[in-house]
């Protein structure tokens, strides 16, 4: 069993490659995180202004959420991602003229509009969803006692929708890490643009296995953070109500022995 150890390790782990390539892993890895982080985060705020209009009761402002979301929910994103890259290349005189040539030349721009765009419409849904879930009553009742919409919101609303919403945030950010391999095949070289790299150079498959642990590091690191997240802001959850936990033994060492009866 050690001699087949011995033979197999080297062949998984090839230590000469890390050593000449690892930078390049790492490099893209860099770009990668910018990539996810930045798009991430423009969607999170684009999608609450989604999330709004979609809940309208304005016609015209909840199909036309309605109509983004079910686009970009519908749609393949390397669809969505070729549309942007190759699109771009389509109309350049009126980007030139726009003065917006600069920002869809390049690889790394697109990548992030396309992924802006599509995670904000999974983003929107999560959002609608997590707000759906605070009752009616709550918001009622907050409005009876002379709070505006604004402190309704950050008081009452956003505080329970938060705590619903974190984990299928998360689970949304953990799928656009790995859907952003994608932006290799747009020329842009992330983690899996530079393990393509490598693997043309050095045609060594084990490659494709250091870039398969990233990734596999990248989303666990997010799923642990999250979970410690969503502990953390759930603990009155999880422990229960103290003040019913700390009377119910008091009242039984309180309450009165009950006599046998006595035979007639």
């Amino acid at each position: 069993m050690l001699a087949s150890l011995q033979t197999t390790v080297p062949l998984l782990f090839d230590f000469d490659l890390l050593q000449t390539y690892g930078w390049r892993l790492m490099a893209g890895l860099w770009i990668t995180l910018k990539v996810v982080s930045i798009s991430c985060i423009l969607g999170f705020g684009l999608a609450y202004p989604i999330c709004r209009a979609r809940m309208s009761r304005n016609p015209l402002l909840s199909g036309a959420a309605l109509a983004y979301v079910t686009f970009f929910r519908g749609t393949p994103l390397l669809c969505q991602l070729y549309l942007v890259y190759y699109g771009a290349g389509e109309v350049r005189p009126a980007l030139t003229d726009l003065g917006l040539w600069w920002f869809f030349r390049e690889a790394y721009f697109c990548c992030i509009f396309a992924f802006t765009l599509n995670t904000a419409a999974y983003q929107s849904e999560i959002m609608r969803g997590a707000l759906a879930s605070v009752p009616r009553g709550q918001v009622e009742a907050a409005m009876a006692l002379g709070l505006d919409g604004f402190a309704t919101n950050r008081r009452v609303v956003w505080p329970q929708a938060a705590l619903v919403a974190i984990r299928p945030l998360g689970n949304e950010l953990i799928t656009v890490i790995k859907a952003s391999a994608l932006a290799a095949i747009v020329t842009l070289l992330d983690l899996m643009g530079q393990t393509r790299l490598i693997f043309s150079r050095t045609f060594d498959f084990s490659v494709y296995l250091y870039c398969a642990l990233l990734y596999l590091l990248l989303t666990e690191a997010v799923r642990r953070v999250l979970s410690w997240v969503e502990r953390r802001n759930s603990l009155h959850l999880q422990a229960g109500n103290p003040v019913t936990a700390q009377a119910t033994p008091a009242t039984a060492r309180a309450a009165p022995a009950t006599p046998r009866p006595t035979p007639a």
